[in-house]
């Protein structure tokens, strides 16, 4: 008599056939992300409602990490560089280290927990629920309704939220440089923008819709993906925080090879 499916053994173990099936069903969902984003309908108005959801609800939130930021870095550099009697080059280095690095990074990882999660969750919850299902017996795309609105929002507002972040962690980094070393406004933005270049800003902004399409499309792959029960629900919220925080250091340091590559040329 024939072994039936459960029997077959694995190639290599059951640990990395899963993992290489894991690979399997994750470029599947890319790849059909990319089918599904160019073809009518388009969700508009849900792509608009995640917009406000993942953009304007997680202002507070940014504004708050992003200006204490500016300042611990601020106030965490200003001791070194006296050391040398290089106090001045404050603005040039914090604009700098926030522009290049720190203002992507901060802002994808918050987004990462607060966006990432809430995303797993509410599909995952669907998911158990049975919700998706109803909504193919109704004639309606759920992946289309869920998956690429949700995409296409994050791509579109975690670059927004990091030409924010990078704002409020400067102004920030000058409340705490014009207490101490009474440097105005003017002089602070005028060293400031001298200090950043156009291949740091395409480069920050490049990165940023990177993290921000990696939350997004984690997080709907976790939650779409997740097992029945409301214990599945929780674990695809943590594994889409998770993965994506581990992505995104991941392409934090691919992105920052390939500029310094450019920046030698």
């Amino acid at each position: 008599m024939a072994e039936g499916s459960g029997d077959r053994k694995p190639l290599l173990s059951k640990k990395i056939d899963k993992f290489f099936t894991g690979l399997a069903d994750a470029w599947n969902f890319v790849r059909r992300f990319f089918q599904e984003v160019f073809m009518p309908p388009y969700e508009f108005r849900e792509v608009i409602h995640q917009c406000y959801r993942i953009g304007v609800e997680s202002l507070p939130l940014i504004s708050l990490t992003g200006f204490i930021v500016g300042i611990v870095f601020t106030n965490q550099s200003r001791p070194s560089l006296s050391e040398f009697g290089a106090a001045s080059w404050l603005p040039s280095l914090i604009s700098i280290a926030v522009v290049r690095a720190m203002g992507p990074l901060v802002t994808a990882l918050i987004a990462a927990g607060k966006v990432g999660s809430s995303i797993g969750a509410e599909i995952g919850s669907m998911k158990v629920t049975e919700q998706i299902d109803a909504m193919e017996v109704s004639a309606t795309n759920p992946f289309k309704f869920l998956v690429v609105s949700r995409v296409l929002a994050t791509t579109l507002m975690i670059p927004l939220l990091v030409m924010y972040t990078d704002f409020v962690a400067l102004m920030g980094s000058f409340l705490s440089v014009n207490a101490n070393e009474m440097v105005s406004m003017t002089t602070f933005f005028v060293q400031v923008f001298e200090a950043i270049t156009f291949l740091d800003i395409i480069s920050s902004v490049l990165k940023s819709v990177l993290f921000g399409f990696t939350i997004g499309i984690v997080g709907c792959y976790k939650g779409y993906n997740s097992s029945k029960g409301t214990e599945g629900v929780g674990r695809a919220a943590n594994a889409a925080v998770v993965m994506a925080m581990f992505l995104i250091f991941i392409e934090e340091l691919l992105v920052l090879q390939i500029v310094n590559a450019i920046r030698g040329i």
